[in-house]
């Protein structure tokens, strides 16, 4: 599953799906989709990838937020809708779940940095106010934020852009399994489906599709229902 940080269809599916499926992380490979910033772009173009990612028109722009707040509304979601500037350092984030990762604490980090974006509309890009966020959810603030710093992550971070590059993600949320592909929150039921895993019973999965179904996938895609970048 390729999830982001930004979006707000990527923030539903994935509440969604581990509301279906709380064993999600135990049988997907989450890969963060994020914009790179000009050393993670660089990285990726020198190994002979590209960014997919288009910015979307005012116009579609428009209609997510009222997209995504009859959404909310729908699944009883608190939101409030953050105020992007346009110049956000998303790499930050992003680096940092992957830091998360290494400590063993990315749900408790996925966790406190979605709620402080999408409930408190908080920027997440913006170091000293994620380290308060990360400190105030009992992490460790000043090493998540560092993340970027660090050549290891940075690495990571690349090799994710590299897949996003070669799987042909272009938005999210964007969702894998096997050689089946979906693309936006409205498509989840499928992925449930073809994974053969509804929750914890027998699903009806897709023809040639081994149930349960361990390969690990995950992505969101932009520009159909149900999905941005």
């Amino acid at each position: 599953m390729y999830f982001s940080l930004r979006s707000p269809f990527s923030w539903m599916a994935v509440r969604r799906l581990e509301e279906r499926l709380p064993h999600a992380q135990e049988l997907i490979e989450y890969i963060p989709f994020s914009e790179p910033d000009a050393h993670s772009r660089a990285e990726l173009e020198a190994r002979g990838g590209e960014f997919h990612y288009v910015a979307m028109s005012k116009a579609k722009h428009l209609y997510i937020l009222s997209d995504t707040k009859r959404l909310a509304a729908k699944f009883g979601y608190d939101m409030k809708w953050p105020v992007d500037k346009g110049d956000e350092w998303w790499d930050l984030p992003h680096l940092a779940w992957f830091k998360a990762r290494e400590l063993g604490v990315q749900r408790a980090y996925y966790a406190a940095v979605m709620a402080a974006r999408w409930e408190r509309g908080e920027d997440i890009c913006e170091r000293a106010r994620l380290r308060r966020i990360c400190d105030e959810a009992g992490l460790d603030g000043a090493t998540l934020v560092a993340a970027p710093e660090e050549p290891h992550i940075r690495e990571l971070g690349v090799q994710a852009l590299m897949r996003i590059y070669e799987d042909d993600v272009f938005g999210v949320p964007y969702f894998k399994a096997g050689r089946h592909r979906f693309w936006g929150l409205d498509r989840l039921e499928g992925f449930l489906t073809a994974l053969g895993d509804t929750g914890g019973g027998p699903a009806h999965p897709v023809a040639g599709i081994p149930q349960p179904v361990l390969d690990r996938t995950g992505s969101m895609d932009q520009d159909t229902a149900g999905g941005c970048g």
